[in-house]
């Protein structure tokens, strides 16, 4: 266990700990408006361990105090859930545990844990900051739950609070980061297009599915073509001044030898051309 901790260090824990705390507010507001309109207070203290998605919670919860029956709150539940398939997919990685500790973990799968554990690379990292986030998001939710089902009938109408807002904008600022690359940032601004797009005449939960065909807009990378998104690719030091002469490089080009440290100094075993002539002029006088 201290080990556990060990792999995370602070300001990864410093940021774990805000986005837990803002959606323990968030679980306040469920708690509490659940109570004040009229749900007995085992209904979300029953929903929040079990079900454990606040997008899904709050969908059953407003279909049901709207009048809907139990049926259409657990559908519009089911298909808020189904985007954590892809998650699961996307940490796969983080559950390769024995078979109980899997599904356990797969109870852990949501936003904030894959957040987090996508933006580790390392997979000791990954799996520490899947499973502190998820525990301690499971923790602070129920509590917050708690909180808000004793509080609700005090609370009054906790949408004038505004505490349904902190959850959307945690993800947010989650997010914010990424769309510096051009690719994230095409996929987000096409999902949201689609989803504002199909707000107006789909059912809750239905357009934020649909944004997923955002990712149409990323593509895939060019398979087979190495070094395919570089301006110069497939030409050898295109870039370079000097490409195209060989040795252009090099401060003794075009001198011969000029490089090595004996070059201009006569060879100590060769004689010298002037003594040659002196001992012929003497042979023949």
């Amino acid at each position: 266990m201290r080990s556990f901790w060990r792999t995370l260090d602070g300001p990864l824990l410093r940021d774990i700990g805000l986005v837990v705390l803002a959606d323990g507010v968030v679980g306040v507001s469920f708690g509490a408006i659940a109570v004040s309109g009229g749900q007995p207070i085992w209904v979300p203290l029953t929903m929040s361990p079990t079900v454990f998605a606040g997008g899904a919670q709050f969908a059953a919860l407003y279909i049901v105090l709207g009048g809907g029956g139990l049926t259409a709150a657990v559908i519009a539940g089911l298909v808020l859930n189904a985007r954590l398939l892809p998650f699961g997919f996307a940490v796969a990685d983080v559950l390769d545990l024995r078979w109980p500790a899997k599904l356990l973990g797969s109870h852990l799968v949501l936003d904030e844990s894959t957040a987090f554990a996508l933006a580790q690379r390392d997979p000791a990292r990954r799996r520490a900051a899947f499973l502190a986030c998820g525990v301690l998001l499971f923790v602070v939710w129920n509590l917050g739950t708690l909180m808000g089902a004793v509080a609700g009938r005090a609370v009054g109408s906790p949408d004038a609070l505004g505490l349904d807002a902190a959850s959307p904008m945690v993800l947010l600022a989650l997010v914010l980061p990424m769309l510096r690359d051009p690719r994230a940032r095409r996929a987000a601004l096409l999902g949201a297009a689609i989803a504002v797009a199909g707000t107006p005449f789909l059912p809750g939960g239905l357009p934020v599915l649909l944004a997923l065909a955002g990712l149409v807009a990323v593509g895939r990378p060019h398979a087979g073509r190495p070094h395919a998104g570089r301006p110069h690719a497939g030409r050898p030091h295109a870039g370079r001044p000097d490409a195209g002469r060989p040795d252009a490089g090099r401060p003794d080009a075009g001198r011969p030898e000029a490089g090595r440290p004996e070059a201009g100094r006569p060879d100590p075993d060769r004689p010298d051309p002037g003594e040659r002539i002196g001992s012929r002029a003497e042979g023949r006088a």
